[in-house]
């Protein structure tokens, strides 16, 4: 058993505003006791205009968060980038040694600072790993997200089922989002955004049988191994 740890830190840096208590409790339980969790914002400091004034351009640029009221908002990865990236940085000159990207988007402008986990990346490589050959289910939040699903997670052998469920959706748009996954028989289901949560999983499961791979617990586990 792990013993509890002295003075261990991780640092997470929601694209959207902090606080988000659901997606540190979510991280939380996965991780040693004593491990203190500094989250950020890329959005903190703006105003609801501000954040309105920053849409996505195109699907390719969408992201999808939720604010600490519970609104859902969509904007610009370009926008989040740049915002991330000096969060990152005070995070790194605070002496936080590892963060973690609280999005499944890939960001190629991010800059690199420290030892930085992408949840996208961890997915990529777990989903080659345990599906070499087969049918991907891949929930996300956005209709332009699914759109574009296919060229996000096409590989040789793989085809791609994409299906929209919006985070904090009621049950009953969990259910119905997780029939028409279910009706499409996948090997393996992939919830696509870190603001999917465990509760969300457990509902999925009941119309899915299959294995279903949660996207903040699998990124909170890769932490676990590097600050353990």
């Amino acid at each position: 058993m792990n013993k509890p740890l002295k003075h261990a830190r991780m640092g997470v840096v929601v694209i959207g505003q902090s606080p988000r208590p659901s997606i540190a409790a979510e991280i939380s339980a996965l991780l040693s006791p004593g491990v203190a969790i500094e989250l950020r914002g890329a959005l903190d400091g703006m105003s609801r205009a501000e954040i309105d004034a920053i849409p996505p351009r195109d699907g390719t640029d969408a992201l999808f968060t939720l604010l600490p009221n519970g609104d859902a908002v969509k904007i610009s990865k370009k926008a989040v980038e740049l915002r991330a990236s000096l969060q990152l940085a005070r995070l790194r000159h605070e002496g936080v040694g590892v963060s973690m990207l609280a999005c499944t988007g890939k960001f190629p402008n991010l800059s690199e600072v420290g030892l930085l986990i992408l949840p996208s990346a961890v997915l990529h490589r777990l989903v080659e790993a345990v599906l070499p050959r087969g049918r991907l289910g891949i929930f996300s939040p956005l209709a332009e997200q699914t759109a574009l699903i296919d060229k996000k997670w096409r590989r040789d052998g793989v085809e791609v089922i994409g299906v929209t469920l919006q985070p904090g959706s009621d049950d009953a748009a969990v259910d119905h989002a997780a029939r028409a996954m279910a009706k499409q028989h996948p090997d393996l289901v992939v919830m696509d955004c870190m603001s999917y949560s465990s509760a969300n999983k457990a509902r999925v499961r009941r119309s899915y049988s299959g294995p279903v791979i949660l996207a903040v617990a699998a990124a909170a586990r890769v932490v676990e191994e590097l600050v353990s």
